[in-house]
C-alpha cells in the first residue's frame, strides 16, 4: 500500500487533462517576495500555465520589468509597495485578500505566513487554499539576532500556535525535504531546477579555468556574506563575484572585512534585486573556478539541500560549501565538489587550490552535478508532481460541489 504523503497524483479518470484544467482559475500570492521569483514565478506559475491553467499572481510591483519577463503568459496584479514591514502587514495583506476575493479562484496558492489570516478568509466549500512553505520559520525566528532571548521564543511559540490554528483548512506545499518532520501532512514539491538548455550545451572546456569564485542569490549574513568576503584574503589569486540582491551597509560591511583586497570582491545588485535570466547569464560568462556557499553553522541551514547547490550543479560548477553534515553527505553522494570548515581559513585554501591545480577533476565534479541535476534534481520531477496534485485537489472541489447539489 502507498503511503499517503508518497502516493502519485493521477489526473482526473476518464478526463483530457487540458480540457479539465481549461477555465480553472488559479491565484498564486504573495506581499513578501519579489513578483519574479523563481520558485513561484518561474516554476509553479510557468508550469501550471503550461498545463493549461488561468494562472494569476498577486505580488508587489516590481522595481523593473524585463523584455522577457514581460512576455511571459501570467497575468500580473500588483500590490502597493510599503516602506515598512508593519504597513505591509496590515495594509498589503489586506489589499491582497480584496484583489484576491474578486477573482473567486478554484485555487488560491499563497506563500507568507503573514497572509495565513487572508487564507482562512479565502476557503470556502468550493475552493482549495494551499500554504507554499519555504522555510522553517520557527527556528528562523529563533535564529534574529536583533530579538532579545524571551521575546523570541515568546514570538515563536505564538506563531506555532496561529500558523496551527489557520493550516487546519488549508493544504501543505513543501520546499523541502526535513519540512516532514515539522509539517508530516504536506506535499513535498521540491525546489529543484530548470533544467537550462543553454548550461547543457555549454563547454567548460572552451575558456581558461578563471580563479573566481561565484555566489548567487540573496547576500546575507547567514548566507556567509562574511566568510566570503575574506576569501581575497584567505588566497590570494582568487576574485569572489557574488549576483544577488545585496544590502548596501552589508556591502559595505563585506569590503571592511576584506579590507586592502575589496577590489577582488565584485557585488552585482546592491539594493537591488537580480532577476533569474540575469544570474543565468553570468553563469556561461566565465569559466568560473567554484561556486560557493560557505555559511554559517544554523540550525535551519545544517538541515537543508540547499537550493543553491542545485543551481551551481545545473551550471557544471563544483561547489565549495561548509561541511555541515546533511550538506557534506549530499556532495558525497554526488561527487560534485568539496566541503570544508567555514571557520577554517586553511581548509578553504585548500580547497580553491585544488580545484585550480586539478582543472580535471573539477571539470569532472562540475559534470557529475550537472548530469545529477539532469537525471534526477530537475523541476521537471517536481512539476509532474505540482500539475498532478492540482488535477486531484480540483476533482475534490467538484466532488464537494456535487454533493451540495
Amino acid at each position: 500500500m502507498t503511503a499517503p504523503n508518497e502516493r502519485k497524483y493521477d489526473a482526473v479518470a476518464g478526463a483530457d487533462p487540458e480540457s479539465h484544467r481549461k477555465g480553472k482559475r488559479i491565484v498564486h500570492m504573495t506581499t513578501v517576495h519579489h513578483p519574479y521569483d523563481p520558485r513561484i514565478y518561474h516554476k509553479e506559475c510557468m508550469s501550471l500555465a503550461d498545463a493549461g491553467f488561468d494562472v494569476t499572481l498577486i505580488a508587489q510591483t516590481a522595481e523593473k520589468d524585463t523584455e522577457t519577463t514581460q512576455a511571459k503568459p501570467i497575468r500580473h496584479i500588483p500590490l502597493k509597495t510599503y516602506p515598512s514591514r508593519l504597513k505591509r502587514m496590515l495594509f498589503g495583506t489586506r489589499e491582497a485578500y480584496k484583489k484576491a476575493k474578486a477573482i473567486r479562484a478554484d485555487v488560491y496558492h499563497f506563500h507568507d505566513p503573514e497572509l495565513l489570516p487572508v487564507a482562512w478568509m479565502l476557503k470556502k466549500r468550493n475552493n482549495t487554499v494551499i500554504y507554499d512553505i519555504h522555510e522553517d520559520y520557527i527556528t528562523s525566528i529563533l535564529q534574529k539576532d536583533y530579538l532579545p532571548g524571551p521575546f523570541k521564543k515568546m514570538i515563536a511559540a505564538a506563531y506555532k500556535y496561529m500558523e496551527k490554528f489557520f493550516a487546519r483548512r488549508l493544504q501543505l506545499c513543501l520546499a523541502e525535504k526535513y519540512y516532514k518532520d515539522i509539517y508530516p501532512d504536506g506535499v513535498l514539491i521540491l525546489n529543484y531546477p530548470t533544467v537550462n538548455e543553454n548550461f547543457m550545451k555549454h563547454d567548460r572546456e572552451g575558456s581558461p579555468q578563471e580563479d573566481k569564485l561565484l555566489y548567487t542569490g540573496n547576500v546575507s549574513h547567514v548566507r556567509g556574506a562574511l566568510f566570503h568576503a575574506k576569501i581575497p584574503l584567505i588566497d590570494e589569486q582568487t576574485d569572489v563575484h557574488f549576483v544577488g540582491k545585496c544590502p548596501s551597509d552589508l556591502a559595505k560591511e563585506m569590503e571592511e572585512v576584506a579590507g586592502l583586497e575589496k577590489d577582488r570582491l565584485h557585488i552585482e545588485g546592491i539594493d537591488e534585486f537580480i532577476e533569474k535570466e540575469v544570474i543565468e547569464k553570468r553563469y556561461l560568462e566565465r569559466n568560473w573556478l567554484a561556486g560557493i556557499a560557505l555559511f554559517p553553522p544554523t540550525e535551519h541551514y545544517m538541515k537543508k539541500e540547499l537550493t543553491k547547490f542545485f543551481e551551481y550543479m545545473n551550471a557544471g560548477l563544483p561547489v565549495i560549501c561548509s561541511d555541515f553534515p546533511v550538506w557534506k553527505n549530499f556532495i558525497e553522494m554526488y561527487e560534485c565538489g568539496i566541503a570544508v570548515d567555514p571557520n577554517n581559513d586553511e581548509e578553504i585554501k585548500k580547497a580553491i587550490q585544488y580545484l585550480r591545480s586539478h582543472p580535471d577533476s573539477a571539470k569532472q565534479m562540475g559534470e557529475n552535478g550537472k548530469k545529477a541535476v539532469q537525471e534526477q534534481l530537475n523541476w521537471k520531477t517536481q512539476e509532474e508532481k505540482l500539475v498532478h496534485w492540482y488535477d486531484e485537489l480540483l476533482k475534490l472541489n467538484e466532488k464537494r460541489m456535487g454533493q451540495i447539489m
